[in-house]
């Protein structure tokens, strides 16, 4: 049996509930795949909004989304995740039907930067509050770093305390890597 690795099987997980003319969440843009993957679901008529508080993240985002020809279906905001409610209009609270994190630092940039378990948990409550039935969140979590690891164990545990009336959560990990391997924690709305 062939196991999708961590980043396929978020991008399935995230096929499977964002449609042509959804809304979603792209929380941590970094490099702008995420964000460009989930423009091409919702399609023209859908809208995704983009959240990073590098600026080099949101440059290169709108980089590679003008490059395909998808920016006017989206927002950058160049601020922390953690201010969903204020930049997502009211209008679009119980549409958002995916959203992702990448938490840690942005690839090739300043690796004190990175992702903090107090702004994330925010996030994804006011994300849960925002979400269509049946929509999801997915975070890939990396704790090969010491900030990563403490991230890890508070979202662990947030996630574990989520009751199961409202949300599934998922774990998705391989167990018999080395060296602290990424993995998902995905959290499907009821």
């Amino acid at each position: 049996m062939k196991l999708d690795r961590i980043l396929p099987f978020t991008k399935r997980l995230l096929e499977k509930v964002v449609k042509t003319g959804d809304i979603a969440v792209d929380a941590t843009v970094g490099n702008g795949h995420d964000i460009l993957f989930l423009a091409e679901l919702v399609g023209k008529d859908g809208f995704v909004f983009g959240f990073d508080v590098q600026k080099e993240a949101i440059l290169t985002s709108k980089e590679r989304l003008i490059q395909h020809g998808m920016l006017e279906r989206v927002s950058l905001i160049h601020e922390g995740h953690e201010t969903l409610f204020d930049n997502i209009p009211a209008t679009y609270h119980g549409k958002v039907s995916g959203a992702i994190f990448n938490l840690g630092f942005l690839p090739g940039s300043d690796k004190s930067i990175v992702t903090k378990s107090e702004t994330t948990i925010a996030a994804v409550e006011q994300l849960l509050e925002m979400m269509a039935p049946e929509g999801i969140i997915v975070i890939v979590i990396y704790p090969g770093h010491p900030d990563g690891a403490i991230e890890r164990d508070a979202l662990l545990h947030y996630c574990q305390q989520i009751d199961q009336k409202a949300a599934d959560v998922l774990q998705y990990q391989f167990i018999n890597q080395k060296n602290n391997p990424s993995f998902i924690v995905a959290i499907g709305k009821r």
